[in-house]
C-alpha cells in the first residue's frame, strides 16, 4: 500500500520516545501521563511495539508552553 503525503504536510519526521523526552525535558512516564490527560500528542504506531510522535506535534506543544508563559508574563 502506497500513501501519498499531501503538499501542505510537507517533510514529516517521526521522533522515537528518547527524542521526545530529552526535547520536552519530560519523564517517559510523564510524557505518557499527559498523554493521558489530553495534554500531549498521541503517538503513531510504527509497529506492535513500536510508537513515534510527528515532530511538528512536538514543536507545536513545546512553542504552546512558550506562549503560555509569555502571556502570562504580559498579563
Amino acid at each position: 500500500m502506497t500513501r501519498t503525503i499531501s503538499p501542505d504536510m510537507g517533510n514529516l519526521t517521526l521522533l522515537r520516545l528518547p527524542e521526545v523526552c530529552r526535547r520536552t525535558g519530560k519523564s517517559r512516564s510523564e510524557v505518557y501521563r499527559r498523554i493521558a490527560a489530553g495534554d500531549f500528542p498521541q503517538p503513531v504506531k510504527l509497529g506492535e511495539r513500536a510508537s513515534a510522535w510527528p515532530e511538528h506535534e512536538v514543536s507545536a506543544w513545546i512553542a504552546d508552553r512558550i506562549a503560555a508563559r509569555d502571556a502570562g508574563r504580559a498579563a
